[in-house]
């Protein structure tokens, strides 16, 4: 995405259990700012996951959903979304198949409702020759990594992402009171 593109991001609609029929958060933010937005499922697997979420977790082991994520058909991301096994083994997390409504979606269902304050972290760095490659960037090009834990009303951890992006990021803070 173009800097002229950059558009304010709420994470509150990524962390938000969908109606039936409603579209998935990203189709829906990219569609109600003219813009087309998918996303291409490009690996489901079980790995030993950085220790970033393997501390947030508590699991050695995870399912990650790895996903491409484009705007008007041009690469935009990478997402990775990370599962412990105790909550995705045996589950269409773990399946190499679209889930109908997303993630947060299915784990609602299951009685992991995502909590509202999610932990983000946004760090720059140099995009790898894989991360180049997949998201049509030059070597040497800059790229956001923003890593959001998501835990359940109850606590639980239950979704670690790490997104690689291309584009503008901003952020709209809010006031809390105690």
């Amino acid at each position: 995405m173009d800097s002229d593109d950059a558009w304010i991001g709420n994470a509150q609609p990524y962390l938000t259990p969908r109606q039936k029929g409603e579209r998935d958060a990203w189709t829906a933010e990219a569609a109600a700012r003219g813009h087309r937005g998918t996303q291409r499922l490009l690996a489901v697997e079980e790995v030993t996951p950085p220790r970033i979420v393997r501390d947030f977790l508590q699991s050695e082991r995870a399912v990650v959903r790895r996903r491409l994520i484009m705007l008007n058909d041009r690469p935009v991301e990478l997402a990775d979304s990370y599962y412990s096994t105790r909550i995705a083994r045996d589950t269409p997390l773990a399946k190499s198949a679209k889930i109908r409504g997303g993630a947060i979606t299915l784990l609602a269902s299951m009685g992991f409702t995502p909590e509202g304050n999610p932990i983000e972290d946004i760090a720059a760095a140099i995009a790898t020759s894989s991360q180049c490659v997949a998201l049509n960037l030059p070597p040497g090009t800059p790229v956001l990594i923003l890593t959001r834990l998501t835990r359940s009303t109850t606590g639980e951890p239950i979704e670690a992402s790490v997104m690689t992006m291309t584009r503008h990021l901003q952020y709209r803070q809010t006031n809390e009171v105690s």
